[in-house]
């Protein structure tokens, strides 16, 4: 190797991670960086040994850079990295599902792989924490760090573009860099289902129990789809069972608490129930913009050349209120656009570059989708919920969606009779005191209406 004198490799790694620390953040260096060790560096190429070669694969992608400028002004400069797991050197492109086998006595699901997929991107370091997430975040953190939580399963529920499954992937980083050994295994329930439905097909049942009653921790997205699906049901609900007896970790995610889930069995409801069900709740305002300027902070390090004029984030983060990942898209889009034509990010390119964003996210909410919703979530006939039946069943829900007319429409309360099959105003306001009223007792009623404005805002 090249560096000062007759510097060991040792030594010069030494002062490397300590710039390396400065640099990439504590939580980033702890998960990433601190495993690795500097091999040798000859020829212009620094050799770097590594637990895994996930780990290995993720550096390479996020942090090769930032080694190559410190390694250079340590007086070692290379114009590469090769990253070898376990004396076995891998490419820089390496899938990041290559990983160091695991020992004989505790082999890693086999079968499991192909849905071991993992995003670099979607790390603890990358995820923005708001008073919206904060709990999902600390108690998928809890998890990630290995050690007992008092709680199986985690249970997150929200809508779309939340950060669910980044929280997921996150887990599943981290879990994977502090203990390359841990079998851990993510997919969707879709994939849960045709891997089940595979298996009995195949007369393969005791190698699927094998697979997924083999691992640590046990992570499935959406598992709202196997809701009707009796056999799917029955074959997760015995899988959960036998895990949870193990001590095994699972992680669920849905678009809806266990609860609200239809054609969900009792049992299986129970026990989604058992452990902590967090709501992960739309981003404010103020955690939009601090996802804006995490991701502009990621944009610049690759592009530095990049220009954001003062108030665009703001603008977007004010105006972009879908969901996060919306909001992510239309920055992306923005950026990409100022890089092809040189110009700086400013509110007239924006306004310019994303005004099908804007207009979607301005749309407003009429009453005649609000009284869908509402007949659609309780279950009965839209004709019944603006009819003149005084059934409990009809006026209950008839009264929520004149609340929600009122609160998320400008119409003014004649108009809104009108459209409730001719009724007065008086009886609009009537409906509208009665729910405000159920609010603050009824914890059912303010559960309706907020999963009713996220679906309608969505």
């Amino acid at each position: 190797m090249h560096a000062d004198g007759d510097e060991s490799v040792d030594a010069l790694w030494t002062r490397c991670r300590a710039t390396l620390r400065e640099r990439v953040g504590t939580g980033s260096f702890q998960s990433w960086i601190s495993p690795l060790r500097l091999a040798s560096i000859e020829g212009g190429v620094a050799t770097l040994t590594v637990p895994t070669a996930f780990l290995g694969s993720y550096v390479a992608r996020n942090f090769q850079e930032a080694i190559l400028a410190v390694l250079d002004e340590a007086g070692a400069p290379a114009t590469r990295l090769i990253f070898t797991p376990q004396g076995r050197a891998i490419p820089q492109a390496a899938t990041a599902l290559a990983e160091a086998p695991a020992p004989a006595a505790h082999p890693e699901p086999a079968a499991a792989e192909e849905t071991m997929r993992l995003d670099p991107r979607l790390t603890f370091d990358r995820f923005v924490v708001g008073k919206s997430n904060e709990l999902a975040y600390a108690a998928a953190r809890r998890i990630a760090e290995g050690n007992a939580v008092g709680f199986n399963p985690l249970f997150l529920h929200g809508g779309v573009g939340l950060g669910k499954t980044h929280l997921m992937q996150a887990i599943a980083h981290e879990m994977r860099a502090r203990n390359p050994q841990a079998r851990v295994l993510y997919l969707s329930a879709e994939q849960f289902m045709i891997r089940f439905v595979t298996a009995l097909r195949d007369r393969k049942m005791m190698d699927f129990k094998q697979v997924f009653r083999a691992v640590d921790v046990l992570m499935v997205d959406d598992i709202q789809f196997i809701a009707g699906k009796d056999s799917t049901q029955e074959e997760f609900f015995h899988t959960f069972n036998a895990l949870v007896d193990q001590g095994k970790q699972i992680v669920l995610t849905a678009d809806r608490s266990p609860v609200e889930i239809a054609a969900l069995e009792e049992r299986v409801t129970s026990r989604l129930q058992s452990g902590l069900v967090v709501q992960v709740n739309p981003a404010d305002y103020e955690l939009r913009l601090g996802v804006l300027q995490s991701k502009v902070a990621v944009a610049r390090a690759a592009d530095p050349s990049l220009r954001i004029a003062e108030g665009v984030l703001d603008f977007l983060a004010a105006r972009v209120t879908s969901n996060l990942r919306v909001l992510e898209g239309a920055l992306t889009r923005l950026c990409a656009q100022a890089s092809l034509v040189g110009r700086e990010i400013t509110l007239d390119l924006a306004r310019d570059c994303l005004g099908d964003v804007l207009r979607a996210s301005d749309r407003k909410v009429s009453v005649e989708e609000i009284q869908r919703k509402v007949a659609e979530h309780y279950h009965i006939r839209l004709a019944d919920l603006i009819g003149p039946k005084r059934l409990r069943s009809f006026a209950r829900p008839r009264q929520v969606a004149m609340y929600l007319a009122k609160t998320m429409t400008s119409r003014s309360l004649p108009d809104i009779g009108r459209r409730f099959g001719g009724r007065d105003h008086t009886t609009i306001i009537h409906g509208v005191r009665k729910i405000e009223e159920l609010m603050g007792i009824d914890s059912q009623i303010a559960d309706d209406l907020d999963l009713l404005r996220r679906a309608l805002e969505s």
